[in-house]
């Protein structure tokens, strides 16, 4: 595959005193393809009511893109295998760490997939273990991160660090 710039716009207007750092967090994400997203640091991070509670932080996002294109891998190698997937639902949790002083990281990101599968040509789990082996060493934003990255249930060759 060729390079490919992505793209997302990131806007964000002061609202408050940022002086004395009573000011707004809230800002929106705007995608290449017109979609626009509430964005706000976490309220874990930043408190009430400088941060946003009902939009996407940050860490939400890069643990959804992990968990997205994880997906999308799977689907992806499940279709070329002939199987049929009705149903794929992932609730993943990343995991917030000190990793020096004054730093701190999602260090580990745990997927929990539930796949529904139909048709013919049910899968074993060994193979669906492999499938998601196979996902996780394609997924660009896995091989982008140093976090570990676990899927849940899965045999301990998936849990690797990069």
């Amino acid at each position: 595959m060729a390079s490919h710039l992505h793209r997302a716009d990131v806007i964000w207007h002061r609202e408050g005193d940022f002086a004395a750092n009573r000011y707004s967090r809230g800002h929106r994400w705007r995608f290449d393809g017109g979609v626009e997203v509430a964005a706000s640091s976490s309220p874990s991070v930043v408190p009430l009511p400088h941060s946003v509670e009902a939009a996407v932080d940050p860490e939400e996002a890069f643990i959804a893109a992990i968990s997205s294109c994880h997906m999308l891998w799977f689907l992806d190698f499940a279709r070329r295998e002939g199987l049929l997937v009705e149903a794929y639902e992932d609730r993943a949790e990343g995991e917030m760490a000190r990793v020096a002083p004054g730093r701190l990281a999602i260090t580990r990101v745990t997927l929990r997939p539930e796949i529904t599968f139909s048709g013919d040509r049910l899968p074993e789990r060994s193979f669906v273990d492999d499938l998601h082996h196979k996902a996780h060493e394609a997924c660009f934003i896995a091989n982008s991160v140093l976090t570990e990255i676990v899927v849940a249930g899965l045999p301990p060759r998936l849990a690797t660090t990069r």
